[in-house]
């Protein structure tokens, strides 16, 4: 049975959590509406000295289980670039306490049959 595109899309997410949570980071949020898009998760990075600073992490998750569309971060157009920081700023203003460092991340998930999850991790894809 194939998954629905609904169904594919929050299997991607859960995937990419896991992904981040096994790299440290903390899930601060999901799925967040904003009047500018949805954010698909919203994580925090902790510095690895102690005098780093905490770093939001506005994350963009997109998972394809066929070639057919090309790969999963071809899907981020220009204005969907646009659309996701517009939605990051919002969040932003009405949260002042996460207002530390921030950036955008793209994670990438290709699921394949009878292979294994492809997962790429873009740092600060987009500004």
């Amino acid at each position: 049975m194939n998954p629905s595109r609904m169904e594919l899309g929050q299997w991607g997410e859960e995937q990419a959590a896991e992904f981040l949570q096994d790299l440290g980071y903390v899930i601060v949020a999901r799925n967040v509406r904003t009047p500018y898009g949805e954010i698909d998760l919203i994580a925090q990075e902790f510095p690895v000295h102690a005098e780093g600073e905490i770093t939001t992490v506005f994350i963009e998750v997109k998972t394809r289980s066929s070639k057919k569309f090309g790969f999963p971060e071809e899907a981020i157009t220009p204005r969907k670039q646009d659309h996701i920081i517009s939605a990051a700023e919002h969040y932003l203003q009405e949260h002042p306490e996460l207002q530390t460092n921030w950036r955008i991340d793209v994670i990438a998930i290709e699921l394949y049959p009878e292979s294994i999850p492809i997962i790429n991790h873009f740092e600060n894809a987009f500004q």
